[in-house]
């Protein structure tokens, strides 16, 4: 049986207190440096028709800056929307009474987030009082689909004219264009 010696005993203890600081560092950053249930927020609502990819604890911001979080995600079995409750900081609580909310995305294929525009109004939101206008999440797929299978213009008109045995668009001249007059 052979001893290994303290530099190895030492190395394998330096490296598992190294694992453990980057683990508490990780924790801190995904929390924002906050730990706990958010006791300085209050509570915001918003409805939505689509809320796309948005899931809670994803961020509420305006311009760029995040204010708060998405604190939980229902469906209203009335009006059949999506009721979505907003944790705002409140350090954020002069909020105008008519800021618009509507689901972003960080680029092509982000994270979704809430993001605030702000108004004008004097009045201001108060805590459990919903956001009046709202915008949906724009659904990339579906804004393709509709695109490609949409006809584009002449080109599907030609083809449904020769599909239905109509000769009317090849039998029209080309109208000619006016030149312009000095």
């Amino acid at each position: 049986m052979t001893t290994r010696g303290p530099r190895l005993e030492f190395a394998v203890g330096a490296f598992l207190l190294l694992a453990l600081a980057s683990l508490l560092v990780l924790a801190i950053a995904s929390t924002n440096g906050k730990f706990g249930f958010g006791g300085d927020t209050y509570e915001l609502t918003a409805r939505f028709t689509n809320i796309g990819p948005l899931r809670p604890m994803a961020p509420v911001k305006i311009g760029g800056v995040t204010i708060g979080r998405v604190g939980d995600i229902t469906l209203d079995p009335v009006k059949l929307d999506s009721v979505v409750t907003l944790d705002i900081d409140n350090r954020y609580k002069d909020l105008s009474a008519d800021t618009s909310a509507g689901i972003l995305t960080n680029g092509l294929l982000g994270e979704s987030y809430i993001g605030l525009q702000p108004g004008g109004d004097v009045e201001t939101l108060k805590p459990g009082e919903e956001i009046a206008f709202t915008t949906p999440a724009v659904d990339i797929i579906q804004m393709v689909g509709k695109y490609m299978f949409s006809g584009g213009g002449e080109k599907a008109a030609a083809t449904s004219n020769e599909a239905a045995g109509n000769d009317a668009g090849a039998a029209q001249p080309p109208t000619p264009t006016e030149a312009p007059q000095p």
